[in-house]
């Protein structure tokens, strides 16, 4: 299990990743896990589901009950 600071690590960067693809930039890098991943444009419903992922995992691991994730996306 990843530890709380690792998971709100990679939150951020998910979302300041997206919200630079959002505002002009082509294609963003981060981190997954040891895994560089590339985002564009075209594959910010992956980067949104990403982000849903880590929240839960952050709601959980702080003691919430999780949320359910709802993928409008698909």
């Amino acid at each position: 299990m990843t530890d709380i600071e690792t998971l709100r690590q990679r939150l951020s960067d998910a979302e300041a990743a997206r919200h630079r693809l959002l505002t002009g930039s082509m294609r963003e890098r981060i981190n997954r896990g040891g895994t560089d991943i590339t985002y564009t444009r075209t594959s910010i419903r992956d980067l949104e589901r990403y982000i849903s992922q880590l929240q839960a995992e952050i709601s959980r691991a702080t003691g919430g009950a999780g949320r359910r994730i709802i993928n409008l996306y698909l």
